[in-house]
């Protein structure tokens, strides 16, 4: 009971504190509606599930001896996020309004977009790797320990469809929209200043 309460905490802190996941789902709610922005937080909660899948089967052992394939994820997401960051501060284009027309993105993009933000995240990678290193004892049944996974993903989901459902509520989607050029300013240099901090982290 200690181990799971424990797990739970440290997911919880781990889910909510601001990051490249909070950036990406506010960016698809006010520009694509509220659709987008919940199938953007399942990309992200499926993402968790790559972090939860090496470090299960022993594959982060190797990661944390071998600097250069954290360096390589490093390098690759954050240039992910940077060149999102560059879409968005240079956007033009003006967003339909109405959400009963068909979005100019598919629910796929946005599954995909939301997952690679993720899974291109070292962050998550030494949160679940340490999770697991570090809260979870070798003798805790295998069923456990893919139970832990699980909420994992289901803490991130169900944050990311909370910010994304606010996010998208009408009123505030309205008022974004109608300060669409500084919204997109504001949220594309956040990506970008995401990525550059990333770039030069030290893993």
């Amino acid at each position: 009971m200690t181990e799971l309460i424990a797990v739970a905490l440290i997911t919880i802190l781990a889910v909510v504190s601001p990051g490249p996941d909070f950036a990406m789902v506010t960016r698809y709610s006010y520009l694509y509606g509220r659709r987008i922005g919940l199938i953007c937080a399942a990309g992200i909660a499926l993402g968790v599930q790559v972090h939860v899948f090496y470090t299960m089967f022993g594959v982060s052992l190797l990661a944390r001896h071998a600097q250069s394939v954290l360096q390589g994820v490093k390098l690759a997401g954050a240039c992910y996020l940077a060149y999102m960051g560059w879409k968005t501060f240079f956007n033009r284009t003006p967003v339909d309004r109405d959400l009963s027309a068909r979005p100019a993105l598919s629910g796929r993009q946005a599954l995909y977009s939301g997952f690679l933000t993720n899974a291109l995240n070292p962050k998550t990678t030494l949160f679940v790797v340490s999770t697991y290193t570090q809260l979870v004892s070798p003798g805790t049944p295998l069923a456990w320990q893919f139970g832990y996974g699980l909420f994992m993903s289901f803490a991130h989901w169900l944050w990311f469809s909370a910010v994304a459902w606010s996010i998208s509520s009408p009123l505030l989607r309205q008022t974004l929209l109608d300060h669409q050029r500084t919204a997109d300013r504001v949220v594309g240099a956040v990506l970008m200043a995401l990525g550059g901090a990333l770039a030069v982290a030290q893993i």
